[in-house]
């Protein structure tokens, strides 16, 4: 059964059934193809290289998620720094808020690892094995032969054998690439749930890749329709310019405008759609039409350009507005956000310091003192082995403490947890009262500090119960 022919109306590659029409969408040449590919080879290899790239001694992305530590390009931050993603999160949100409203779904064409590993990966290999479109069609409507079936089983083992790369180089950014190995030379049911996700995620991959495609991007991800709320008409978008292709004819044609309806452009569009049609949802700004379009151009000795990016306002024959309401309030929040993470950014330290009191009593008095005890909790964010000092800031004459007096040794990325026992005179304890307790490096470089609490009885209840010890032992002797 046939795809359905191109309409604003309907998804082109859902039928009225509900089935789903398998494209088959023609190779491009030209200087978008050519940029595209370069550009889409330079991402793949950084996608792929990030586990390997050492940065302070880590791999540049590197979420250690069992030690709760995250190296990113050389930043480590601890548990308790997670905080910090919101910025990176809503960074990255308003940056794509404000690139769409200037120009369009580039993300989608250029950047998207799905476009990127779809397009410059599976599809290539899909080519190499069945041929160009005309090919593949022809393979696809073929009866089952010993040649197809070659085709077939070649070409989804290397659909699998991909797939199953580029996951254990997704797991490698959680395990390193040491420990991947390491899984990999074992059996699988030393690691069982390591091999499952490796399963999974092979075979989501496999289906999306193989099969699913260009579903994601319309039915799945939801980018698509917010583009409706993020460009206006002078958004940089891919167009076709009714003015100069209208009315379409054939070469010859007296009256007809630059288009020759060849449908070039619907030929190699990998989501089905008719660009002269206007933007519509599934286009993903792979640029095929402009190239498929400039061919003809060329060969027809016309200007090329037909279908070009450009923005709608342009298309109609105007000046285009870059800076305008959108794109001046994503940029303030961006240059905002961008700032409060830079703040933010700052504010990392190389340990984390808590302080806690012991499960139990808050406080102990016996015949001489007021006890206190806490347990001190010191993380050494840094690469390497540290050593710190504890100090009490603000703490009472005569408090006496025991453990942690001297240099505390932490070793890298490491943590330890002691206990801290603060004793007073009872003599000297005049009620509750709040002290600092400090640490810093031996140089003196950075510091942390918590405000902690010595509790302990109500000082006129433990005057009394002095005050009655020392009478009955006067009536004593």
């Amino acid at each position: 059964m046939a795809a359905p022919q191109p309409n604003r109306d309907f998804v082109t590659t859902i039928r009225d059934d509900g089935s789903r029409p398998f494209l088959f969408p023609a190779d491009t040449h030209g200087r978008f193809t050519t940029a595209r590919r370069i550009w889409s080879l330079l991402l793949i290899a950084f996608y792929l290289s990030l586990p390997w790239i050492k940065i302070n001694g880590y791999p540049a992305v590197f979420l250690d998620v069992a030690l709760r530590r995250f190296h990113l390009f050389g930043l480590t931050l601890a548990a308790q720094d997670v905080w910090l993603m919101f910025f990176l999160i809503t960074g990255l949100g308003f940056s794509l808020f404000f690139v769409t409203a200037l120009f369009g779904r580039i993300w989608c064409g250029w950047a998207c690892p799905h476009t990127v590993f779809l397009d410059h990966v599976y599809r290539r290999i899909e080519r190499a094995i069945d041929g160009d479109a005309i090919e593949r069609r022809r393979l696809d409507e073929a009866p089952a032969s010993g040649g197809k079936l070659f085709k077939r089983v070649l070409k989804h083992s290397l659909y699998i054998l991909v797939s199953a790369v580029i996951a254990h180089l997704f797991l490698a950014y959680f395990v390193s690439l040491p420990e991947v190995w390491v899984m990999v030379s074992a059996a699988p049911t030393a690691h069982w749930s390591a091999f499952a996700f490796m399963a999974v995620f092979t075979g989501i991959l496999y289906f999306n890749f193989g099969w699913f495609r260009e579903q994601l991007c319309i039915v799945i991800c939801p980018y698509g329709r917010l583009q409706s709320a993020l460009i206006d008409d002078n958004s940089l978008v891919i167009g076709y310019d009714t003015n100069r292709g209208e009315p379409r004819g054939k070469v010859g044609t007296e009256g007809a405008g630059s288009c020759v309806a060849c449908n070039r452009c619907v030929q190699v569009c990998p989501t089905g759609i008719d660009i002269r049609q206007g933007l519509q949802l599934e286009c993903v700004g792979c640029t095929a039409c402009i190239d498929a379009c400039d061919d003809v151009m060329t060969r027809l000795h016309r200007p090329r350009g037909l279908i070009r990016y450009d923005s709608q306002t342009a298309f109609a024959g105007k000046a285009t507005r870059w800076f305008r309401p959108r794109t001046l309030l994503y940029g303030v929040l961006l240059l905002i956000g961008a700032s409060v993470a830079t703040w933010a950014l700052s504010t990392i330290r190389p340990a984390n310091l808590g302080v806690t009191r012991i499960i139990g009593a808050p406080y102990i008095v016996s015949a001489d003192y007021v006890r206190n005890q806490f347990l001190v909790r010191i993380v050494n964010k840094q690469n390497g082995p540290a050593e710190f000092l504890l100090h009490l800031d603000a703490a009472p004459a005569g408090l006496r403490q025991t453990g942690l007096l001297g240099p505390i040794p932490v070793d890298a990325l490491g943590e330890v947890v002691q206990p801290l026992v603060l004793q007073q005179p009872r003599s000297d304890y005049h009620g509750p009262f709040h002290f600092t307790v400090r640490i810093t490096d031996p140089a003196g470089h950075f510091h942390l500090e918590r405000q902690v609490e010595f509790l302990g009885p109500d000082v006129r209840l433990l005057r009394e119960e002095e005050e009655e010890k020392k009478e009955h032992h006067e009536t004593r002797h």
